[in-house]
């Protein structure tokens, strides 16, 4: 979901900072420092850490990716014991709030920076990345409490449990809820608002200073509404949402990139090739700089990977947490299968997207952002196609809204346990402002806040990884 760097460059179509707010200065003059720092947090000791972590709790789950089609079977069955909502209902919120704008052109950012390349590595990080979102899962269940809210769980609930570090745990939880005002409403709301405003209302960047800003309000207010009406209702409203949006929108996605591929079926095995080739052996497809191309393939297609799947920072623990089961290794496998829908399936059809169509068309490999690339690949499909990636940015953006409400909602209860309706009402007004205001530095502000709840939940998930080993379905 999460794009670091190049993402606020190419995240959406979005009109960037504007004039018409002065008021904004202030914000664009701390926005390079922020942005420094989120590239301080996100440098190469965390992606690293990450990285081994995911290869570790590989070894330690006995390669429990090769489980998954297991998974992804018990995710359609139904499931006794405790909880509050269905495992497919958990799974699909998990996905809601995983899969964001960053699936879309956070790919095509990471092939316009990294080259094709980028594409491999974001696929094989996110195989591995299904260990560590095992994981997550599996000690969220194991450490779940009941409360008057229900049964809850997560990295707060493993850390204080597990661990016995009660002001680690109450510092997760409180990254968790700022991360959420900031990843999952404002920035989300963002991308959704402006991509709608320029596509349906002709509100572009030119027009920003005159009546079209009015499409903005509008828009930021119905996405407000609406979002507002569905998280109101909590986990079990949300979780009904997200079980009608999230396949729908999956496959309306995918229907969209079959079609581009469909029409470049005969540059599919050159795609792959460039893939392959530009992954492992750049000089191969006209690398000059070989060893400077192979490290920004695997860099940018391995921090794609890892902000797309989220696995790691533990968020989707806390929506698993709260599913029907009486075992941690069965709902553990049905979260899992987020990172494989998330990551390898829909980033690589994103990729394959992308890739075939600079094999078609050589000159948009030279595009600079990723939203000119995606927009060029979906042009194939018409004068629709580029309505169909706005509509589908707009889904995928709205299920993170609501998705990641969730996981700032247990947060703030872990913090304060009748926090939910003060909680409740900022996160609306962060979706409506998020929407109409500049939130560049909010971006920046987003990753540092993610980075902050990775360490803590990591250390969990080595400390405890040995309860993994001793209880399976």
């Amino acid at each position: 979901m999460f794009e670091s760097g190049s993402r606020r460059r190419g995240a959406v179509v979005s009109p960037g900072p504007r004039s018409y707010n002065k008021s904004m200065s202030i914000l664009e003059k701390i926005t390079p420092a922020i942005d420094r720092a989120a590239a301080f947090v996100w440098g190469p000791p965390l992606l690293l850490l990450l990285v081994a972590t995911h290869i570790f709790l590989t070894v330690r789950t006995g390669f429990v990716q090769r489980r998954v089609f297991h998974a992804i079977r018990l995710s359609f069955k139904k499931s006794g014991g405790i909880g509050e909502i269905s495992p497919f209902s958990a799974l699909a919120t998990s996905l809601a709030a995983t899969v964001g704008t960053g699936n879309i052109i956070g790919v095509a950012a990471s092939v316009s920076l990294g080259g094709p390349g980028a594409v491999f590595w974001c696929w094989l990080t996110g195989i591995f990345a299904m260990a560590t979102k095992y994981g997550e899962t599996f000690l969220a269940i194991v450490f779940r409490v009941k409360t008057p809210a229900g049964w809850v769980g997560g990295p707060m609930y493993t850390i204080e449990r597990g661990l016995g570090a009660p002001r680690l745990a109450k510092a997760y939880a409180l990254f968790c809820a700022l991360a959420a005002l900031a990843v999952g409403a404002a920035t989300q709301s963002n991308s959704m608002v402006t991509a709608i405003a320029e596509e349906f209302f002709s509100a572009n960047e030119a027009a920003f200073s005159g009546a079209p800003r009015l499409a903005l309000y509008v828009t930021a207010a119905v996405t407000a509404a609406v979002a507002g009406l569905i998280v109101i209702g909590g986990l079990k409203k949300i979780g009904a949402v997200c079980t009608l949006l999230v396949p729908l929108m999956a496959v309306f996605y995918a229907g969209g990139c079959l079609a581009v591929l469909v029409l470049n079926r005969a540059f599919l095995v050159a795609a792959l090739r460039q893939i392959v080739l530009s992954a492992l052996n750049p000089r191969a497809v006209g690398g000059g700089f070989a060893g400077g191309a192979f490290i920004a393939s695997m860099r940018y297609g391995v921090s794609r990977g890892l902000f797309s799947n989220e696995s790691g920072l533990g968020s989707a623990a806390i929506t698993a947490a709260s599913a029907k089961t009486d075992s941690p290794d069965r709902q553990a496998l049905i979260t899992m299968t987020a990172t494989f829908w998330d990551t390898v399936v829909v980033c690589a059809l994103t990729g394959l997207c992308l890739v075939s169509e600079t094999a078609r068309n050589p000159g948009a490999a030279d595009y600079s952002d990723g939203a000119r690339l995606t927009f060029a690949a979906f042009s194939r499909l018409g004068a629709f196609g580029p309505k169909i990636l706005t509509t589908a940015l707009a889904a995928f953006a709205f299920s993170t809204v609501i998705g990641w409400y969730i996981n700032g909602e247990r947060a703030s209860e872990y913090l304060h346990r009748k926090s939910a309706p003060v909680y409740r009402l900022i996160y609306v007004a962060a979706v409506f402002f998020g929407g109409i205001l500049p939130v560049s530095a909010v971006w920046g502000l987003a990753d540092c806040l993610n980075g902050a709840m990775a360490v803590p939940n990591i250390a969990s998930l080595l400390l405890l990884s040995g309860l993994m080993r001793r209880r399976r379905e």
